[in-house]
């Protein structure tokens, strides 16, 4: 199967995954809501980040080990897999320990990181923590027979076990909270399912991949570990600095305002993510696609499929950018348990939507680096990146409250707007980058006058926050954005390569239905 086909398929999945994900959270969250309160709600989103700053252990072994399978499983080389994963697998379980022990450390400060949490003792604000580190821990110890899955461009497997698995916890999960209205039971109905999910992986991997059991197994030698190590450590710095700079923002809302607000907060985010994860499974699902070209094809097939990439990006994600400017707030007054109450000002929405947008623009840079194994050059940029972050938001948090946080997470995340591009088109393409910035000149330009344009009409067609006023204005933001978009760069050579695509898919679809 070629790489387009793999890709579409890991897409397919991917969309069918995430939607049925996604509406199930959403139905859980507003259950949860209306039974366990804003608080807790506060709490599970901060646990959930704490968690995510914890994994800063992994440190980027992952990554690495992935890109160094693309040419072993191209090559079908399966003495060299088995040695890849048998690192893979020590270098987890000690990862899986470290987590741990940092994680136990963590516990007894938990009080001085959750304010005001109304009704929360430290007793249970600390068993809960555990509850979460358990289902942390425990998943380092299988997650890594996924790198192979991955590695042939076969994601939707993972994507598959994930989907089944949060269909059976988010079931339990919101019958426990009808029934029981207790918090411990919610979070040990998801740690004994997905226990059970992680004994079920390593059984049907260890089935897929027969060969991963044998106990004669080559070392690596000094020069393969020893670029692995070298990745690893590069990628250290990217993984620290990326943690400071993406995963704080919740912690620092709890020390600085409030864990309520964690919770309205995060209901802003689970239905950002939503959309984004729909956006994000094309461009994840390309990233093992992108390493086998990379392996395989000449820089100017490369360059020819990055510019494409990032084309696609700031479509799709400008598009979402405007659209979610426009509707996340009606949104989150329709939604039930939520409502008026709890909307967010609108110049924090601004901010957290501009670092949505560039966020995509980075998305497009990590993806081809990462597939490209290009770690080293910029490996003390995440670091920077995370330290401009934590020193403008809490500084900026104290003066003019939470779009101070967004305010540090934004300028962070430009840094390396600004200086990805350039080591990009050195390293892979051997070009100079001024096309690069003056592409992104010409699409934001086209973004923002689209969206000026639309502030406009939703005065007209959004006079009350009703379903059938959002749904116009859903219909209008679609038609007018897509149309200008179509109409300004339908002419291109990255939207005729996209729309070759897409006439091959429907050639080939009506090939089969003759038959």
């Amino acid at each position: 199967m070629g790489r387009v086909q793999s890709a579409a398929r890991n897409i397919v999945f991917g969309y069918i995954g995430n939607l049925t994900t996604q509406l199930l959270g959403f139905v859980l969250r507003t259950i949860f809501i209306a039974h366990l309160g804003d608080t807790l709600n506060g709490v599970n989103d901060l646990y959930t980040s704490i968690l995510s700053v914890l994994s800063m252990a992994e440190l980027g072994v992952g990554t690495a080990l992935n890109y160094s399978l693309y040419g072993p499983v191209a090559r079908k080389d399966y003495e060299r897999i088995k040695s890849y994963m048998r690192l893979y697998r020590q270098a987890y379980r000690v990862i899986g320990l470290v987590i741990a022990v940092i994680g136990l450390a963590v516990s007894p400060f938990l009080p001085y990181l959750v304010k005001q949490p109304q009704g929360v003792t430290v007793r249970d604000m600390t068993l809960y923590y555990f509850i979460f580190l358990f289902n942390t821990v425990s998943s380092y110890f299988v997650a890594y027979k996924y790198s192979l899955v991955n590695a042939e461009q076969n994601n939707y497997i993972q994507t598959n076990i994930i989907t089944v698995t949060k269909m059976i916890t988010v079931t339990l999960q919101i019958l426990v909270i009808i029934v029981t209205e207790n918090f411990y039971f919610y979070l040990l109905t998801a740690a004994f399912v997905e226990l059970v999910q992680k004994f079920f992986v390593s059984w049907y991997l260890n089935r897929r991949y027969p060969y991963l059991k044998d106990k004669n197994v080559a070392k690596l030698s000094s020069e393969e570990t020893g670029e692995i190590v070298k990745k690893t450590k590069a990628l250290m710095f990217h993984k620290i600095g990326d943690v400071a700079r993406l995963q704080t923002d919740s912690m620092i809302i709890s020390s600085f305002i409030n864990v309520t607000l964690v919770g309205y907060v995060g209901n802003y985010n689970m239905i950002l993510t939503s959309v984004s994860n729909f956006v994000n499974i094309i461009f994840n699902s390309v990233l093992s696609s992108f390493g086998n070209l990379i392996a395989t094809e000449s820089k100017d097939k490369q360059y020819q499929v990055f510019r494409v990439y990032r084309f696609f990006a700031c479509w799709v994600y400008g598009f979402s950018a405007v659209g979610f400017f426009l509707l996340l707030t009606p949104l989150i007054m329709l939604w039930p348990s939520v409502g008026p109450d709890k909307v967010l000002p609108s110049v924090v929405i601004g901010c957290i939507l501009v670092d949505y947008y560039f966020k995509g623009d980075r998305i497009v840079l990590s993806n081809f680096k990462t597939a490209a194994g290009v770690f080293e050059q910029d490996k003390y940029l995440a670091l920077i990146q995370g330290a401009v972050n934590l020193v403008i938001s809490i500084v900026l948090v104290q003066k003019i409250g939470l779009a101070g946080v967004y305010i540090g997470t934004i300028i962070s995340g430009l840094i390396a707007n600004v200086t990805k591009p350039y080591i990009i088109y050195k390293a892979c393409f051997d070009r100079n980058v001024r096309s690069y910035f003056a592409d992104s000149v010409k699409y934001l330009a086209v973004i923002l006058g689209i969206l000026v344009l639309l502030l406009g009409v939703k005065h007209v067609v959004m006079q009350e926050v009703t379903v059938f006023s959002f749904a116009g204005m859903f219909v209008v933001i679609s038609v007018v954005f897509n149309g200008i978009f179509l109409l300004l760069f339908g002419r291109t050579e990255e939207f005729g390569y996209l729309w070759e695509i897409v006439k091959r898919k429907i050639d080939r679809g009506n090939r089969r239905n003759r038959k």
